[in-house]
């Protein structure tokens, strides 16, 4: 049998939804958090519902040192404008985000879902990240430290999302779909055309089309 290996995992929320902010976690699992995780039935956070999400999400953070960055609208469109590539701002979150969890625990290993050029991340990593061996992988949520971090980005977008609403008093729809539009118009509306860049990501083709 392998010897399991301590290792970060890192992943991300909302990148494909106009409202609301991109979060990035990573968790560190080590055998016995690994196996904790296994058992409460971890995976990837697209397969199991926000209510379960917020469940386990203490459970995770308990037992793992962990980091987790929301970017809010706001700051992602200024980010967004200074770097004008996405794979650039993601790879900025998850190299911020291995730093973190470098900075209090000793770590070699790191595995990320892969969404760009493999070079994006590596030189978003400062001094302590650069000698860690990282690994990105297409659908890297299958490894439970990935699983992990998924979990908690979801549950930081979800927690963002409710306090939007109850700051704007609109119900955000999630995702991209047709009614985004409409909930987008009704924000605009209520509060002007300037102030959708407080809650939404502004390089969306949605912006210019609402």
């Amino acid at each position: 049998m392998e010897k399991f290996i301590p290792h970060i995992g890192v992943d991300e929320s909302g990148k494909g939804d106009f409202f609301g902010p991109l979060v990035i976690a990573g968790v560190m699992v080590d055998e016995k958090s690994a196996q904790l995780f296994s058992e409460l039935g971890i995976k990837d956070s697209k397969k199991i519902t926000d209510k379960k999400i917020l469940t386990l999400e203490p459970i995770i953070k308990e037992h793992a040192p962990h980091s987790v960055i929301a970017i809010s609208n706001g700051k992602y469109n200024e980010l967004y404008d200074n770097m004008k590539n996405l794979n650039k701002l993601l790879a900025w979150g998850h190299a911020r985000t291995i730093e973190n969890i470098l900075e209090k625990n000793e770590c070699t290993y790191a595995i990320s879902d892969k969404f760009g050029n493999d070079h994006f991340i590596q030189d978003a990593l400062m001094k302590r990240g650069r000698t860690i061996k990282l690994d990105q992988m297409i659908r890297g949520e299958s490894d439970i430290a990935v699983a992990a971090a998924s979990i908690l980005a979801r549950a930081a977008f979800v927690h963002k999302i409710n306090e939007m609403q109850e700051k704007y008093g609109i119900e955000f729809p999630k995702g991209c779909a047709s009614q985004v539009k409409d909930f987008a118009r009704e924000f605009i509306s209520k509060y002007s055309k300037e102030r959708l860049k407080e809650v939404c990501k502004a390089h969306f083709k949605t912006y210019n089309e609402v």
